[in-house]
């Protein structure tokens, strides 16, 4: 058994620690630090009715390193699950550095003063990982995550050579209130209202936030409609598939959803611009999470399903041939098994999977890795029994209404 320290504790949090205390012969003693400690509490609360299992908590100010790296020695974690602000993965990372500590994250680094998702500022931290023998495994959620481990798998597995990669992403659930993010959401609004951009034969094409739509048939959802947005794990599937012609992320939304989005945006209440505000200086979109409801809060009552995941084109024996595969998670399920909806399930469940490769030695190596870096089998067949089954089909010349 090794010791695991989580860092977050809002709705991926939650799961993480709970999916880590259904599995003690692997994880042993577990710490879960906030900068709120109460809610790290409940969440050991509701840990230890699930489970029996006892969660340590703490307080931490993940913007510190040093505070950071002082926990880890307290807690002698062998790896360190970051669920928290992607704001906060260097500091994160420079802890575990100092005190050669495993890391793992779910997103990158984004810096708080501009909405940029790239991997360049921890990429750079590849050379003294690998220096310090230490293993940092990035993305290792649901999307970025499973999506990268179903992208290796077919490229290992399925095709001689893939052209083509569509991400389809499908939140079919109904939470009953008239607006609310799924994720933090102040990094869900900065996401969506970013420019779009993809990939095509070598070079990146932006597009202006939802500008290009597409009507695609999801497995056991129907059709829906879903926009282009640039997400993080193109930058790095593009590096370690070989001969990628084009890869595209796309992602749905409802029309309320839009429609509040559009106001929002057009009364300010979506910049990260400070404004002054009788005296005090104030981040419109900040101010905007701090009265939309938690994420966490969501799950009770929560209706539907997600339908996530990946359409390939590409070479395989002589033929080209079409394949999907995907992963549906049901909102109530996922409550009723952790307390949670299933956008935090599905990122929640690889994280937990991650650090448990790691600690088993299967994804153990020097350096900084994207997950599709790594073997793609041990991870998927794991992630399957944690919850998280996914499946495999042939589609047809109309790739589910993605092709151009």
């Amino acid at each position: 058994m090794s010791n695991v320290l989580i860092i977050g504790a809002g709705g991926v949090g939650n799961v993480v620690v709970h999916k880590c205390a259904q599995d003690p012969e692997t994880f042993g003693e577990i710490t879960l630090a906030s900068k709120t400690k109460t809610k790290c509490d409940a969440i050991a609360a509701s840990v230890k009715s699930r489970t029996g299992i006892d969660i340590s908590t703490a307080q931490v100010d993940a913007n510190n390193p040093s505070e950071v790296a002082l926990l880890i020695r307290e807690t002698e974690a062998d790896i360190v699950i970051n669920v928290a602000l992607p704001y906060q993965d260097l500091s994160i990372m420079d802890a575990c550095l100092a005190t050669g500590t495993a890391y793992l994250d779910t997103a990158n680094y984004e810096p708080p003063e501009e909405a940029k998702f790239e991997y360049s500022w921890q990429w750079a931290y590849r050379e003294e990982f690998e220096k310090e023998g230490i293993t940092a495994i990035l993305g290792c959620g649901f999307d970025p995550g499973i999506t990268n481990a179903y992208c290796a798998y077919a490229r290992d597995m399925l095709f001689d050579r893939i052209h083509t990669i569509d991400i389809v992403d499908c939140n079919d659930g109904d939470h009953g209130l008239p607006f609310a993010t799924n994720f933090n959401p102040e990094i869900n609004i900065r996401e969506v209202t970013s420019n779009g951009r993809y990939w095509q034969n070598g070079h990146w094409i932006e597009t202006r936030p939802m500008e290009i739509a597409r009507s695609i048939d999801f497995p056991e959802v129907g059709v829906r409609t879903a926009y282009l947005l640039y997400h993080e794990e193109e930058e790095s599937l593009v590096n370690n598939i070989p001969g990628l012609e084009r890869i595209r992320f796309w992602m749905t939304f409802s029309d309320e959803y839009l429609t509040h989005l559009r106001v929002l945006q057009n009364v300010g209440m979506t910049s990260i611009e400070p404004v002054m505000v009788e005296g005090h200086e104030i981040v419109p979109l900040r101010f905007l999470k701090a009265v939309l409801p938690d994420p966490g809060s969501l799950s009770e009552g929560y209706k539907g399903r997600t339908s996530i995941g990946c359409i390939f084109e590409g070479e395989s024996e002589g033929s080209i041939r079409r394949r999907m595969i995907y992963n549906i998670c049901d909102h109530a399920h996922a409550h009723a098994e952790v307390g949670a909806q299933a956008v935090s399930y599905t990122t929640g469940v690889p994280a937990a999977t991650g650090a448990a490769m790691f600690l088993k030695g299967i994804w153990k190596r020097p350096g900084v890795w994207n997950v599709e870096e790594f073997d793609p089998c041990p991870f998927l067949e794991e992630v399957a029994q944690r919850g998280l089954p996914w499946h495999l089909i042939d589609v047809d010349a109309t790739c589910r209404g993605v092709c151009p």
